[in-house]
């Protein structure tokens, strides 16, 4: 698939692809997309992130059980 871009995007573009040592323009575009697709669009979890998250979600409630903390608790965390 062919992307048709304006001359000054092309050199954008272009000038990507060096400073990253990419391969082509479309890995360039890729790049972009990630550095700044995030103020437009909601990135999705990658599944080794969701299973450690549970992971550690797991842990806690074996460590600390379902108890809730108080304000003081908090604030000693906190302020060390």
């Amino acid at each position: 698939m062919s992307v048709k871009v304006k001359g000054y995007t092309s050199r954008v573009l272009g000038v990507v692809k060096e400073k990253y040592g990419l391969r082509d323009k479309g890995d360039a575009m890729d790049k972009i997309a990630d550095m700044f697709g995030d103020e437009f669009v909601e990135k999705e979890a990658s599944e080794e992130f969701i299973k450690e998250l549970i992971e550690d979600s797991e842990r806690h409630v074996k460590k600390h059980g379902f108890r809730g903390t108080t304000i003081r608790q908090l604030r000693k965390e906190i302020e060390g």
